[in-house]
């Protein structure tokens, strides 16, 4: 009886580990989407203010470089936490069936 214990509470710690780690994923994207949001709304007002045109502020290329080099680490965490998961492996497709048959 202590060995299904012990593995079941493995199998918690393991899980519990998992979604920490989703959890930070989730806050890393969150985060990243809302500076950058913030950041370009922020230049795009300064550029009119300056007197830009609207589409040239919102087309101006500043704020890419930001994007890219915290899109890379963004890139690195989703790959660190989905691995090959991410391109809807075939476990994922027979996951999903099973999901949707057992729909009422």
């Amino acid at each position: 009886m202590d060995i299904d214990n012990n593995e079941i509470n493995q199998k918690y710690l393991r899980a519990k580990k998992r979604v920490d780690a989703l959890k930070g994923y989730y806050i890393h994207l969150t985060v990243f989407i809302l500076v950058n949001i913030f950041i370009s709304i922020t230049k795009i007002v300064h550029d009119v203010d300056d007197g830009k045109e609207i589409m040239e502020a919102i087309l101006r290329f500043d704020t890419f470089e930001l994007w890219v080099w915290w899109g890379i680490g963004l890139v690195f965490h989703t790959f660190k936490i989905f691995g090959s998961r991410l391109f809807l492996s075939k476990d994922w497709e027979d996951q999903k069936i099973e999901e949707y048959m057992n729909e009422k």
